[in-house]
């Protein structure tokens, strides 16, 4: 008998929160080129809370998938930014259902005592801007893995 992996692991959810400036740049790199609509964002001001659905691409997984000859997958996830005191929008038209962004990347820029400002920067340089009193974001999973619709891995053009 043979012992047990990591890899033999059946891979559950993501199930992530940030905290601190550091947890940032993991989320970050997870969701870098995920994929939504206008309708899939939305502000609970009542709650102070920034909603995305996305379509992240699986990077945890990409190098298997590769390696396996495996095809590349998605998720649907669930991207709470809670404690907001501000909150912008620059080439992000957020009552615009059917515009589709690509995620590319969130960037803490530290504040005092703890606040910050949370920038989610698009494709297109569309930025949505967050003001929050701390750093507190959730990533969450909620559907199963499927094939990404492309079957490729996302790529970036060098500048």
């Amino acid at each position: 008998m043979n012992d047990a992996s990591f890899h033999d692991a059946d891979p559950g959810p993501l199930m992530l929160r940030a905290e601190g400036a550091e947890d940032i740049s993991v989320l970050s790199m997870l969701v870098q080129d995920a994929v939504l609509t206008g309708a899939d964002i939305t502000f609970d001001r009542k709650r102070r809370q920034l909603a995305m659905l996305i379509n992240r691409f699986r990077w945890e997984d990409a190098d298997d998938a590769q390696r396996e000859g495996r095809e590349f997958e998605r998720v649907r996830s669930v991207l709470v930014v809670s404690d907001i005191t501000a909150i912008r929008s620059d080439g992000i038209d957020r009552n615009d259902a059917d515009a589709v962004f690509s995620l590319l990347a969130m960037i803490w820029e530290p504040g005092e005592d703890g606040t910050g400002r949370l920038l989610l920067e698009f494709a297109g340089d569309g930025t949505i801007a967050v003001d929050a009193e701390c750093v507190s974001i959730d990533l969450r999973d909620v559907t199963r893995p499927y094939i990404a619709p492309s079957r490729h891995m996302p790529r970036h053009e060098d500048m």
